[in-house]
């Protein structure tokens, strides 16, 4: 009886002791977690609307070049994340196609900056958003909007009030999964934008320097953890928001 409740209080101890080694960041460490949040959060919703829209375009629409611009939404998926973000670099860096000209006219600079790694976040994470949204519209049954066109809605009003309610629990996951690739993205980020501690650094960059430089295993292992943590929690409220947005649905059927 004794020795159980000395190797619960040792545990207990233990599991305190781990804890509070996990979460004793240095400042270092505290920037590229807000950093990667930072990032992770406006890859996200700068994303959603277009992810919405190709999603539903894809699932409802007939066009030529369908298959080439679902192939292309998907390409990053499949290319190494070296490549995309090289891609990036060429077309958006201060020297590339585009990049020049919104220098140069606009003041809008990606390469280097916390932006450009947030933008080649999404063009990473764009392709698991669009997938599950896609599937979402495509689970629909189409009589509910074709109902709502002959009461007199038109597509806009269709989409709004029908679709786009429905499909919730799909627009939910895709937001949730394109955050989850945002949040460990590495390859892409920095390629584009480089390891710029305070400005491009993110968790997954920052681990990658502590293994590179002698004694960095624990700050590694530290931001492992919060990386772990902060991931786990996303798809557990992605599981809860879904249930339940599943949930309310249910009951106007």
């Amino acid at each position: 009886m004794y020795r159980q409740e000395y190797r619960k209080q040792r545990m207990a101890v233990c599991a305190r002791n781990i804890g509070a080694a996990v979460f004793e960041l240095s400042p270092d460490e505290w920037t590229a977690v807000r950093l990667s949040l930072q990032i992770a959060l406006t890859a996200t919703a700068f994303s959603l609307p277009v992810g919405i829209l190709a999603a539903y375009a894809l699932a409802r629409w007939r066009f030529p070049g369908k298959m080439l611009l679902d192939g292309i939404i998907h390409l990053p998926l499949v290319l190494p994340p070296v490549v995309t973000g090289y891609i990036l670099l060429m077309l958006l860096g201060r020297r590339g196609v585009l990049g020049a000209f919104l220098a140069d006219y606009l003041g809008i600079v990606f390469s280097f900056r916390w932006t450009g790694a947030a933008l080649a976040c999404g063009v990473m994470g764009f392709p698991l958003m669009v997938r599950a949204i896609r599937l979402s519209i495509e689970a629909i049954d189409r009589r509910l909007e074709d109902a709502a066109g002959t009461l007199g809605a038109n597509p806009i009003w269709t989409f709004a009030l029908v679709t786009l309610p429905l499909a919730v629990p799909g627009v939910v996951v895709g937001a949730i999964l394109c955050f989850a690739k945002a949040l460990g993205e590495f390859g892409a980020t920095i390629t584009f934008v480089s390891n710029i501690p305070g400005e491009t650094q993110t968790i997954s960059a920052a681990i990658f320097t502590y293994t590179q430089v002698p004694g960095g295993d624990a700050n590694a292992w530290r931001l492992t953890a919060v990386a772990i943590v902060i991931a786990l929690a996303a798809l557990i409220v992605s599981e809860i928001v879904q249930r339940q947005a599943s949930h309310r649905l249910a009951q106007f059927e």
